[in-house]
């Protein structure tokens, strides 16, 4: 049910190397046509590309967005310099590689409002323009890549452990401290946790959409997934009651997968047959994602068919494998 009154709402946004999809996703922030007052704010971190002259020039367009300077490069000291900066208190967090659908920022406000949550959110996305990109985002929406995380494959409304990127209320941030910038990564989640942990409330609604545009290579995918993998381990050395079966699936799988090879390998150098069994778990997992792209993927054109069993393999072996190596440096915690 639309409001009586339409609170007015911060659009924060960290960019980092983003020429590709700044415009357009800052394009779709100002075409939201939400009823109350809006501002975009741009925390630019020092970007390798084109990215600091797009995103002046859009603010010589539009006297709505600011531009504040990110030193770091990090996410979360990019949110948090950018909240800083925010006028009001509705914060609605966009990254620099998403599009918002028509109408999200005016259904979130409602969502918020109805629910009485902390942070509201919805589904990512994934969509791809060449065959790899689509690939990649079929495996973030299946099963078979990332799992069966309702902010991926959609669901029902109600409370959540995490949504994706979030709208929030600006004291329910106030209230745990804002985002950790000792979490370089999965900052959202471990914000998330800490905000249920003093008794807010996390809502998902599939009305909520955002479309992700995402990488464009293996070796890209290979990067994103083993620093994602390093991350969630510091997330469960800090909070070890949040490990849970999805998380450790990708490290237990590398396990398996490179015990069975070696015993493999040893048992074709030593002639011991019982030994060769171990090729059984790399045979059987290419197996499964050969089939379960074929089921997945089926709806894809066949260049980007071709290259779905390779991103999921890349998803998988990378995020175990960061998992498993860690942190190098453990950053120290926040407070």
């Amino acid at each position: 049910m639309p409001l009586s009154h339409w609170p007015p709402v911060s659009v924060v946004m960290p960019v980092l190397n983003e020429e590709r999809h700044l415009e357009e996703a800052v394009g779709r922030v100002l075409d939201q046509d939400y009823p109350g007052e809006l501002e975009v704010v741009l925390a630019i971190g020092p970007s390798k590309d084109r990215t600091q002259e797009i995103a002046d020039k859009l603010a010589d367009r539009d006297p709505r967005i600011t531009i504040v300077p990110n030193p770091t490069g990090k996410t979360p000291a990019a949110l948090n310099v950018g909240i800083a900066h925010a006028k009001h208190d509705i914060l609605v967090r966009v990254d620099g590689h998403g599009a918002l659908t028509d109408g999200y920022i005016t259904r979130a406000v409602e969502v918020l409002d109805e629910s009485g949550a902390d942070n509201v959110g919805g589904v990512m996305a994934a969509e791809g323009r060449t065959p790899t990109e689509m690939a990649v985002a079929c495996a973030y929406r299946s099963r078979l890549g990332l799992g069966a995380s309702t902010f991926h494959q959609g669901g029902k409304a109600g409370p959540a452990d995490t949504v994706y990127l979030g709208v929030f209320r600006r004291a329910a941030l106030e209230r745990v401290g804002g985002f950790d910038e000792t979490m370089h990564r999965a900052q959202d989640w471990e914000l998330n946790y800490r905000i249920r942990k003093t008794g807010g409330l996390i809502w998902f609604s599939p009305d909520l959409s955002v479309t992700y545009r995402p990488r464009s290579s293996l070796s890209a995918v290979a990067k994103q997934f083993f620093h994602t993998g390093q991350w969630r381990r510091e997330v469960i050395r800090r909070h070890p009651e949040t490990a849970n079966k999805r998380y450790l699936a990708p490290p237990v799988a590398v396990i398996l997968l490179a015990v069975g090879t070696i015993l493999g390998i040893i048992g074709l150098i030593t002639g011991n047959s019982w030994l060769d069994l171990g090729f059984l778990a790399p045979l059987g997992y290419a197996l499964l994602l050969l089939a379960g792209s074929a089921v997945e993927g089926r709806y894809l054109p066949w260049k980007a068919l071709f290259w779905m069993p390779l991103v999921c393999a890349t998803m998988h072996v990378s995020w175990g494998l960061g998992f498993l190596v860690g942190l190098r440096e453990r950053p120290s915690t926040a407070g």
